[in-house]
Formats: C-alpha cells, sequence, structure tokens
C-alpha cells in the first residue's frame, strides 16, 4: 500500500495544490540616466577603435582617419564631462582613492551599493581610458610631424599605450559583467537603451 493509498484508507484529505504566485504584471520603473551624447561617444569610440587596431600600418589613411575621430570624440567628452548631463559630468562618478578602494573591496564580496551613474571604480577606468586616448591620440600625431617622423621611441610610446588600452577595455568589460550579475540588471542594455531600474 502506498502512503497516499494508506492517506487515504485512514481517512485523511490530501491538501490542495497550492497555486503558483502570479507574476507582477506591472513593468519595472526605470529612469534615463544615459542621455544621447554619451551612448553615441561610447558605441562610436568601440567602433573606431576596432577600426584603428585593425588597420594599423597596412591602411594608413583609414587608420588616421579612424585616429583623428577618436580624438575628435575625446574631446568632446571632456567637455561634456563639464556640460553635460548629471550623470555625464565627472563630478558625478569621480571619487578619490579611499572611496574607490572601499568600493571594489565591497564588489569583490558581492555587497557593492548599486548607483545609477557610473560606480567609483567605473569612474576611474573613465579617467583611465580617456588619458590613454589622449596619449594615443597625441603620439599619433607627432609621428606625422617632421620634428618626430619615424622617431622609434614614439612609436614604442604609442603602441604601448594601445596595448595598455586594450588591458583596460578588458577590465571595463570585466566590471560591467560583475557589476550586472551582482545588482540584477543588463548595464550593457543601459547603455543602448539611456535608461536603468529606478530602484
Amino acid at each position: 500500500m502506498s502512503l497516499c493509498n494508506g492517506a487515504r484508507a485512514a481517512g485523511g484529505a490530501m491538501p490542495p495544490a497550492r497555486p503558483l504566485p502570479a507574476a507582477d504584471p506591472r513593468p519595472v520603473p526605470t529612469v534615463r540616466v544615459w542621455d544621447p551624447f554619451v551612448r553615441i561617444f561610447h558605441w562610436s569610440l568601440v567602433g573606431l577603435f576596432v577600426v584603428a587596431f585593425a588597420t594599423g600600418d597596412e591602411m594608413e589613411r583609414l587608420h588616421l582617419a579612424a585616429g583623428y575621430a577618436i580624438a575628435g570624440l575625446v574631446l568632446l567628452r571632456l567637455v561634456w564631462g563639464f556640460i553635460g548631463s548629471k550623470h555625464a559630468r565627472f563630478g558625478d562618478f569621480v571619487r578619490g582613492p579611499a572611496e574607490v578602494r572601499s568600493y571594489l573591496g565591497q564588489a569583490m564580496r558581492f555587497r557593492a551599493p548599486r548607483y545609477l551613474g557610473h560606480n567609483p571604480a567605473g569612474g576611474l577606468m573613465i579617467l583611465a581610458l580617456l588619458a590613454m586616448l589622449i596619449g594615443i591620440s597625441a603620439t599619433g600625431f607627432m609621428m606625422t610631424t617632421d620634428a618626430f617622423w619615424g622617431a622609434e621611441w614614439v612609436e614604442d610610446l604609442h603602441e604601448a599605450l594601445v596595448y595598455v588600452t586594450l588591458g583596460l577595455v578588458g577590465l571595463h568589460v570585466a566590471g560591467v559583467v560583475l557589476a550586472s550579475v551582482e545588482h540584477g540588471e543588463n548595464l550593457v542594455k543601459s547603455m543602448i537603451t539611456g535608461r536603468k531600474r529606478e530602484r
């Protein structure tokens, strides 16, 4: 005799199955965080950096065009960091070393607070990437001038800065993945739509 049959024989009724709770049909409230310039800057920079890296010496004209476009974008981003929308401004995300260290420690323990804009580590990464791109643009331009034409140390520095930037990009992607998992939101999507959940 099975346990179910035994329960029925003893006069015990089987409890009714509980229905699963219905999913909340209300959409999650979102708020606009990234303005159109920030999003266009971000994805244009990604594409142009790939083009510049892939062309190198083989397609010099295209490489130079991509480099000048990157330099122009970086210049605009520096200006936008002072006059742009709230979360685009440097004052919104640039933090001191102690706050950055504290945030990184919390993130490693999956206890980091959520930020609508860039978190302290993300803010530091933006400054580092902008600095690298300025260095790459400057050394790239130097190589086109008479004063530094054929200067091996300029070429070596230009190439070294490119590879440091690639390393920073890898860290940036890892940080985005970590924060997305930790806070349960798609940060890549938010840089496309410009919106993040409100809370």
